[in-house]
């Protein structure tokens, strides 16, 4: 596997796409094929595309949530083809987490349990978990509201709840699907600053599914998912 070097610092990929396609029928072309991308840590990745080319189901491939029909997804390495259904999610529960256009925040749970729920699964106990969680609720800007049950909250204050949720357990990769399909601009571009910084504090990988050029444009480079491949798209930073 290749490495990069910046002074005394040595960077293997987080994540790697090698040569990926994906069908969902024998009988039917591929969604897309000879898809490369390798991201480090520290970078946050666009990827923008028509609708129907494949964004979600590429978002998809990149959590082992499907399995490619031919090419490889390496998450730290780890060629997710070599691992049984267990290993995946293992592996995804503790090195990826997800930001999504639909929140899936629980409304029943208050805020602070929301945003705890990755570090339950990973078997924190208090008083880390809530530490962490409380933490993150800062980071975000929602501390005064951790207490508060999700279905009392506002669409922004929702997705600050999820992007609390995403980073909690510190994961090496860090995927959002349209994260602002539902926010209006002005609080659009807070969470897509937000959502940036974080991915940066965290020295993890990011990556945005995105149609919106204005969202694409806070990343470090932006990419276009086409039939036979991604493209580099110049980003106006």
């Amino acid at each position: 596997m290749g490495i990069i070097q910046t002074g005394s610092q040595v960077t293997d990929p987080i994540v790697r796409l090698e040569n990926l396609s994906k069908r969902f029928s024998i009988d039917r072309p591929a969604i897309f094929e000879g898809v490369h991308l390798t991201v480090r840590a520290g970078e946050y990745v666009a990827v923008m595309g028509e609708s129907g080319v494949g964004k979600s189901t590429l978002l998809n491939l990149l959590a082992g949530l499907d399995r490619t029909d031919s090419g490889r997804v390496l998450l730290e390495g780890i060629d997710l083809a070599t691992l049984n259904d267990d290993a995946v999610t293992l592996l995804r529960r503790r090195a990826v987490g997800f930001v999504f256009q639909a929140f899936h925040v629980l409304p029943y749970l208050s805020v602070e349990q929301n945003v705890a729920l990755p570090l339950d699964l990973l078997g924190v106990r208090d008083p880390q978990r809530g530490e962490r969680a409380r933490e993150m609720l800062r980071a975000v800007g929602i501390e005064g509201l951790a207490r508060r049950h999700a279905r009392e909250l506002s669409g922004g204050e929702i997705q600050r709840v999820a992007i609390a949720r995403a980073l909690v357990h510190r994961p090496r990769l860090v995927l959002a699907d349209e994260p602002t399909g539902n926010l209006d601009t002005g609080s659009a571009t807070q969470i897509l600053s937000l959502l940036r910084a974080q991915v940066k504090a965290n020295a993890g990988a990011g990556i945005l599914i995105t149609h919106s050029r204005m969202a694409a444009d806070t990343a470090d480079r932006i990419m276009v998912l086409e039939a036979h491949g991604l493209r580099a798209l110049e980003s106006t930073r």
